[in-house]
């Protein structure tokens, strides 16, 4: 009885212990803002095709000018938090984006009341301004968002995990669960308040929702920080206070022995301070674009180089399930019942892939992990390819992929007059009724059911992948530069995701999708060639290492595995 007694005890212990610790507030605090990014990333969309007629023009310019401000922002961004105090960052970036939302959509149920007076006031001017107004502070959310990713995906958690890499992939691979569980929950949740009351509602509630998210994530980043004493001080920082002392420890010495060359070194420092104030302007305008070059430049040093250009690559794809992949199918018969079963098989096969990130990186290694996950990816994708030549694909080489593009810009009589069945699958403003009615009788399900297949097996591959190079940046990128390279990961994906997006729309009509299937998985080989070339690099290395090593000294004590290794 009394053993009972004693493990009851320790296991409540041990309960209350991790719903107290420092990793669980963490987990917490990103399900809440990762709960209301979600939310609002799925809202906003559907706020901008209703406000706008039911046309995707808005979301069109939303999505190319986030796209865009990361690009040209990531690198600055994350110089801004390596250079600043990691609460200071954790903070800011927290209030700014919930504001920037909350303002967002108290504006939006503005334009939902007020949209017939807004269209008669200056012609029209007012409610454009509206838009803009939108659109703009939509953005300063997302960058904020990103910001906040970088300060705690990136480095708190390093820090919370200590020296301990199998704890940092447990908590990576926890994370990344949280990703893909609030990726299919949230926007369910909005969507029905959207449907079964009005949009205007579904802005008042995302607004309440990130004005009381931010209270209590604000309280559970202060939490953490109190709990992790190491999180109050920087590598930068302890590498300054040191020289700091130093230089005004050789100060006082030579003061004191060379008082003539100490009274010249003043007046040589007065006049070049005299020369920065007179250059002080040129050098603040500037600053942002030395910033963003030294970022790119510290990036492409960094022995990751090849890893990080690995993950980027897989962005350039059409094989996800965004609006262009469901768009596809919807052309080819698939309903919206049966589009979101498979979002969900998407998302479980999400999961499965960071628990098997979590088994491999602890047998193989987390460089070996990669390179099975590569592998993995590559030959799901294959079932993609194959898709493309089977009964029922939409392939058709005799039709031009810019057929689209040239009737509509160029007016040209002698193309032939696009088929509804066969338009682009990213339309113009047609009602639900008419929308059902253009849905083509498609004769075979096989290629797009071999399609599905592939993207949704691949995703094992993907998430594994992509856990892995974010490891290695944790793990290899010092802790000075880890925003900077944070943000300029950020701003490869960017860039690559928004040439998938202008691969699309130069080949917008569903006979030249399988030729965007083709180019996407030949994107995505290219990827994992870099970095299978990365580990064939770094796995040598440690061989080499290991062959030069004195032999005695490895009998006697015997390095302890890769995956354990600090």
């Amino acid at each position: 009885m009394a053993l009972q007694a004693e493990s009851k005890k320790s296991c409540c212990d041990s309960v209350t212990d991790y719903f107290t610790s420092a990793k669980f507030f963490i987990y917490l605090g990103h399900a809440l803002s990762t709960w209301g990014d979600r939310m609002w990333h799925f809202a906003v969309a559907v706020f901008l095709v209703e406000l706008y007629g039911n046309s995707l023009l808005l979301t069109a310019v939303y999505g190319l000018v986030v796209a865009g401000s990361v690009l040209l922002l990531g690198a600055i961004i994350g110089d801004w938090v390596d250079k600043s105090a990691r609460l200071k960052v954790a903070q800011t970036s927290l209030i700014v984006q919930n504001s920037a939302v909350i303002l967002c959509g108290i504006l939006l149920m503005v334009v939902f009341l007020c949209k017939v007076q807004l269209v008669s006031l200056f012609n029209g001017w007012l409610l454009t301004l509206c838009y803009i107004l939108v659109i703009s502070i939509a953005n300063i959310a997302n960058l904020a968002s990103t910001a906040t990713a970088i300060t705690i995906q990136r480095d708190w958690i390093v820090v919370v995990a200590g020296e301990d890499r199998s704890r940092l992939a447990d908590m990576n691979a926890t994370v990344r669960r949280i990703d893909q569980l609030t990726n299919i929950l949230a926007p369910l949740a909005v969507g029905q308040i959207i449907t079964f009351t009005s949009p205007m509602a579904g802005c008042g509630f995302i607004a309440g929702w990130n004005l009381c998210s931010m209270c209590l994530e604000y309280f559970l980043l202060w939490k953490v920080y109190q709990m992790t004493p190491a999180l109050a001080i920087k590598t930068g920082q302890k590498e300054d206070e040191q020289e700091l002392k130093q230089l005004n420890v050789q100060k006082d010495v030579e003061a004191v022995q060379k008082p003539s060359e100490s009274s010249e070194l003043m007046s040589g420092v007065v006049e070049a301070s005299s020369a920065e104030k007179k250059n002080g302007c040129c050098y603040n305008i500037t600053e942002p674009f030395r910033t963003l070059r030294d970022g790119w430049v510290a990036y492409y040093n960094q022995p990751i180089f090849f890893a990080g250009m690995s993950l980027a690559f897989l962005y350039m794809t059409v094989l996800g399930f965004d609006c262009i992949t469901t768009g596809f199918a919807y052309t080819q018969g698939l309903n919206g019942s049966i589009l979101s079963l498979l979002m969900g098989a998407s998302a479980i096969t999400g999961i499965l892939g960071t628990m098997a990130f979590t088994w491999f990186r602890k047998r193989c290694g987390l460089v070996r992990t990669g390179f099975i996950s590569g592998v993995a990816q590559i030959s799901c994708l294959a079932l993609c390819v194959v898709s493309v030549f089977l009964p029922g694909s939409p392939l058709d080489l005799t039709v031009s992929p810019f057929q689209d593009i040239t009737s509509h810009f160029m007016g040209d009589s002698s193309l032939p007059e696009a088929n509804p069945t066969t338009d682009s699958f990213i339309n113009r403003s047609t009602s639900a009724y008419e929308i059902e009615e253009m849905k083509p009788q498609v004769v075979s399900y096989l290629s797009v059911s071999f399609l599905f297949a592939g993207v949704i097996a691949a995703r094992v591959g993907l998430w594994s992948f992509d856990l892995t190079v974010t490891q290695l940046i944790q793990e290899n990128v010092i802790e000075s530069e880890r925003g900077v390279i944070n943000g300029v990961q950020n701003s490869m994906n960017y860039l690559l995701d928004l040439l998938h997006f202008i691969m699309v729309i130069l080949a917008p009509n569903p006979e030249a999708f399988g030729l965007l299937v083709i180019i996407s998985v030949s994107f995505v080989v290219m990827g994992h060639m870099m970095y299978f070339r990365y580990a064939y690099k770094t796995l040598r290395s440690r061989l080499f290492l290991c062959f030069s090593s004195d032999p005695k000294n490895e009998t006697d004590n015997p390095s302890p595995p890769e995956s354990d290794k600090v």
